[in-house]
């Protein structure tokens, strides 16, 4: 591997490839669910109140009576309860001379502008809050304000009202629906707050937040199946899961595992069975010193082994490569454990099965032929 890495070079670069290929497409998807779990994930909020039959933040479409909020202070650890108002509306800009003119769907958050506010993401600093304390003033994500046709200060229109666009925040990229901040007053003078009978989810605040898991437990005990709570660390897990189990997405990411699968294990093979070959002399020489063939296997089976960590170690440098690419771009990108340790396991196997394949070869390592 060290002194011929250019006849291994090909076994690693295979290997790394398949990797990247199913890690950039479950990344992007789960930097999808990510960003639309942003503000649940950043919010001083530690549990989540859903409907009984959500497993996930996105199968929360029904919502919930309202109602059932006073029960929820009923614990005594809860110092808070707010709804996630969440909508969708129709963005336009004011397009300058040269500009282009943008007309874009946009995901509407309402937040409280109030320091410590439960709806309010920790990241949000004085200067948003106060931005978020004018009547009619947004607040939108750096990497999609070319997408908005803005700027900071520039004037726009939701569903045909006049914005103005006072802050922008750095960490909440989407590939789709641009997020558009703004306060709870001002999604209520823009006609998208709503203040029906059923809310969506509901963020609880309660006064130890190291008890999270120990509350939540306590309000599924006493929710009389009219709700179901969850810490906000598994509700996150668990969407990001749920976004997996997506027809469309679930179908991608088998036909990346089995294109992946399909090149490591054939160039891997064919690869490690050439340099056996370029080395088979070697391999006599040891069979003629009573090296044994189950010995010589384990040397192969060593040797794709190492092809396979170096083929781990290029395919972490390339992903994280193609991570910061994305950022670059406003494409949103997360790799869970939950998906990386499966991967590396996969690479691992692959290289060992190339390996296995590549056994037959030793046969030809015959003493013999060393005096031909």
């Amino acid at each position: 591997m060290l002194y011929e890495w250019r006849r291994y070079l090909a076994a690693v670069i295979a290997l790394a490839v398949a990797a990247v290929l199913v890690l950039s497409m479950t990344g992007m998807f789960m930097g999808v669910s990510k960003s639309f779990t942003a503000t649940v994930d950043r919010s001083p909020g530690e549990v989540m109140i859903l409907a009984p039959q959500a497993e996930s933040l996105f199968s929360n479409n029904s919502g919930q009576p309202r109602r059932i909020i006073p029960k929820i202070y009923g614990n005594a650890s809860v110092v808070e309860v707010q709804a996630l108002n969440f909508n969708f509306a129709f963005w336009s800009n004011f397009p300058q001379e040269g500009q282009v003119a943008k007309a874009e769907g946009v995901q509407i958050v309402m937040v409280d502008p109030v320091p410590g506010a439960v709806t309010l993401p920790k990241d949000f600093g004085d200067d948003l809050v106060q931005a978020l304390q004018e009547p009619y003033s947004v607040v939108v994500d750096q990497s999609s304000l070319n997408k908005l046709g803005v700027q900071l200060g520039d004037k726009a229109k939701i569903n045909g009202l006049t914005v103005s666009v006072r802050g922008t925040t750095h960490t909440y990229p989407s590939m789709f629906n641009a997020m558009v901040f703004m306060s709870r007053q001002t999604g209520k003078l823009l006609s998208l707050l709503n203040e029906g009978q059923r809310v969506g989810p509901l963020i609880v605040k309660i006064r130890d937040p190291a008890l999270a898991q120990q509350v939540t437990a306590e309000l599924n005990a006493t929710s009389e199946g009219h709700y179901k709570a969850w810490s906000r660390r598994d509700l996150s897990a668990a969407s990001q899961k749920s976004m997996l189990k997506e027809g469309g997405i679930s179908v991608m990411i088998g036909f990346a595992v089995i294109v992946g699968t399909f090149i490591g294990i054939v160039i891997t093979w064919q690869t490690l069975q050439g340099a056996i070959l370029a080395n088979i002399k070697e391999f006599a020489s040891l069979r003629a010193l009573g090296v044994s063939m189950g010995a010589l296997r384990l040397i192969v089976l060593e040797l794709s082994l190492w092809v396979g960590l170096a083929g781990m170690l290029l395919a972490a440098a390339i992903t994280a490569m193609v991570w910061v690419l994305g950022q670059s771009f406003g494409v949103p990108m997360d790799f869970p454990l939950f998906i990386d340790l499966p991967v590396a396991i996969a690479l691992l196997a692959i290289a060992l099965a190339s390996g296995a394949l590549s056994l037959g070869v030793l046969k030809k390592s015959q003493p013999a032929d060393l005096l031909r």
